[in-house]
């Protein structure tokens, strides 16, 4: 049998795990459908109320968005860190070391739980609320429409993938960021398997004061570089950041990814 990885012996590990963490994941998901529903059933635009609408006559929801961003961060940040929490407890660490697989196995395993099928669920979830909301706000269009303007027809509102997919703009600038919900995951997932308590709060201040650093690092080494610089194409140069973005994105994921397995075995040592 190989020591490093074995399909039989995975599939036990995954088992096993979704019997623990399962629960935290199942819990948390719960708590985000309601915090999604409550949220948008309070910005859901009411017959009578102020309307704002684009010049296409297309309602502005422009809360989606935040609530996409916000949401999302915090669901796979704390799925991420909580996975790899037993740790630092000395009684379920002991019970998490003996357990009989390979230190690869379990670093697969806190992959597939934490980004693997962590990620798809916000998204589906996400989707699905935004979908209710939608179908019953284009039922009510014709109500809303009379309060603002007997002449005047509001379009049907599409969800927020279609409405994004639908903008060449905006799809283009989300294949470059697409990997940022990886980069999010692999982040907290260090932290922990690095902290032994407190394994959120710790991470995020980290990240805070990497991110600050780093942000005020790139924009005074772009100025200096860019400084002499005669700007002959702003697309090209949009591109050239965003091709920037996706690439130190991937680069840093597959790096802190890397950093968590060597911190398992130093675990198991």
């Amino acid at each position: 049998m190989n020591n490093t990885f074995d399909l039989n012996r995975f599939l036990l590990q995954l088992k096993r795990q979704w019997l623990d963490f399962g629960k935290i994941y199942l819990g948390t998901l719960v708590v985000l459908i309601g915090l999604l529903s409550a949220l948008y059933l309070y910005f859901m635009p009411s017959r009578g109320s102020n309307l704002y609408y684009y010049n296409n006559s297309v309602l502005i929801l422009s809360f989606r968005y935040g609530l996409f961003f916000f949401f999302g961060f915090f669901f796979i940040s704390i799925i991420a860190s909580s996975y790899y929490s037993n740790l630092g407890q000395k009684p379920k660490a002991i019970i998490e070391l003996m357990t009989p697989a390979s230190t690869f196995e379990k670093f697969l395993a806190g992959i597939w739980y934490t980004a693997i099928v962590a990620i798809p669920s916000y998204l589906l979830v996400f989707y699905i609320v935004d979908v209710a909301f939608v179908k019953y706000l284009n039922s009510i269009l014709p109500e809303l429409s009379a309060t603002i303007d007997k002449k005047l027809a509001i379009k049907p509102v599409d969800t927020l993938y279609a409405q994004v997919m639908g903008d060449e703009n905006d799809w283009h600038n989300v294949k470059y960021f697409g990997m940022f919900p990886f980069l999010v995951t692999s982040t907290f997932l260090l932290g922990s398997a690095y902290f032994n308590r407190f394994h959120y709060i710790k991470t995020a201040i980290v990240v805070i004061v990497f991110c600050t650093l780093a942000g005020f690092t790139v924009f005074k080494t772009g100025n200096i570089l860019m400084k002499d610089m005669v700007n002959t194409s702003v697309a090209s140069k949009d591109e050239m950041v965003l091709q920037w973005v996706i690439a130190t994105t991937t680069l840093t994921t597959l790096a802190l990814l890397f950093i968590t397995y060597i911190r398992l075995k130093e675990k198991e040592v």
